[in-house]
């Protein structure tokens, strides 16, 4: 039977017109029945609620409802992604296994109508630049739900046992409200239990988000990711579904960037790609992306056509940047 909450937030949802919620809400009423044995009665829920969708015009998902209220308001960030995984430069191994979580998602009702879960937990872990936050966003998008990015300036407080009582309202969030949550820089709340400072309240954190987190049996994607996977605590690892490994671009992959971000950009010289993308070796997809951006502006200020050569430099100054060895 649905919680008194789930009834509350059905009706609330009703009241004020957001289908997208009432929708959200009724497919985890039919979700908990399924879990329970009753799957005739969730197999006919999403029916009804397949039917209700069918007469919804098509469009953007409605923003009210989704977004975060009172104190959590604090602690969460909304936004409704528009990009697709096709957007992200990925390699061939780190596609397949999100590709994998996407269909799962989409296939939901028939996956809970077997008493099975998608998989919902990933942890995604690389160096900067490249490309963890973007699948969040592409993931949101490719489901078509909001994405929450959690406020971890927030969330971690130096008061003990309040950061705990903050993460159970994230997690309260999570299960009320179907979305993907974004937990960035994860290596703040998920540090090994047995590191240098404040290692008590550290312990109470990682406890609390390893119980909260093996609790959960919403449909919301709960998504962690780290520069720094070395100093997470083991225990983490086990509660994820995926760990996903992101790393700099290859060369080709830097070319296909390049190429992206370049097209329809005037030029008045013949790209040598090849070249481009081995001065670039050792940068992150985000740093080609500005490497690129900033070559492209340059030639828009002085009223020309890009060149080789603005790209060149552009790449060499961004390197430069990044070993902190600026020459003025």
């Amino acid at each position: 039977m649905p919680s008194a909450d789930q009834l509350k937030a059905l009706l609330k949802a009703y009241a004020l017109g957001d289908e997208a919620q009432f929708h959200s809400i009724a497919m985890q009423i039919a979700a908990g029945e399924a879990r329970i044995g009753h799957g005739k009665l969730a197999e006919e829920l999403r029916d009804l609620i397949d039917k209700s969708r069918a007469r919804v015009p098509s469009g953007p998902t409605p923003i009210p409802l989704a977004r975060p209220r009172g104190e959590i308001a604090d602690l969460l960030t909304v936004t409704y992604p528009h990009i697709r995984l096709h957007d992200l430069v990925l390699n061939s191994r780190t596609r397949k296994v999100l590709d994998r979580v996407i269909r799962e998602h989409k296939t939901i009702r028939d996956i809970r109508a077997h008493g099975l879960s998608p998989r919902k937990k990933l942890l995604l872990v690389g160096p900067p630049g490249t490309g963890k936050t973007m699948t969040a966003s592409a993931i949101a998008g490719e489901l078509s739900l909001p994405l929450f990015v959690v406020r971890l300036d927030r969330l971690i407080t130096r008061f003990m046992g309040e950061t705990a009582t903050k993460l159970r309202l994230i997690f309260d969030a999570i299960a009320q409200t179907r979305a993907v949550y974004l937990f960035d820089e994860f290596d703040s709340i998920g540090s090994e239990r047995g590191l240098g400072n404040d290692v008590g309240e550290i312990r109470r954190i990682v406890n609390s988000f390893l119980q909260m987190v093996e609790q959960d049996a919403s449909d919301s994607l709960i998504i962690a990711a780290t520069n720094h996977p070395a100093i997470l605590d083991r225990a983490l690892f086990r509660r994820f579904d995926d760990i996903v490994q992101y790393s700099l671009p290859s060369t080709s992959e830097i070319q296909t960037v390049l190429k992206i971000k370049l097209a329809g950009a005037k030029t008045s010289t013949k790209m040598n790609w090849g070249g481009l993308s081995t001065l670039a070796k050792g940068l992150s997809y985000a740093d080609v992306t500005r490497a690129t951006g900033d070559a492209l502006k340059h030639a828009l200020i002085e009223g020309r056509a890009l060149t080789h050569t603005d790209l060149l430099s552009s790449i060499a100054e961004r390197k430069t940047v990044l070993r902190g060895s600026i020459k003025r």
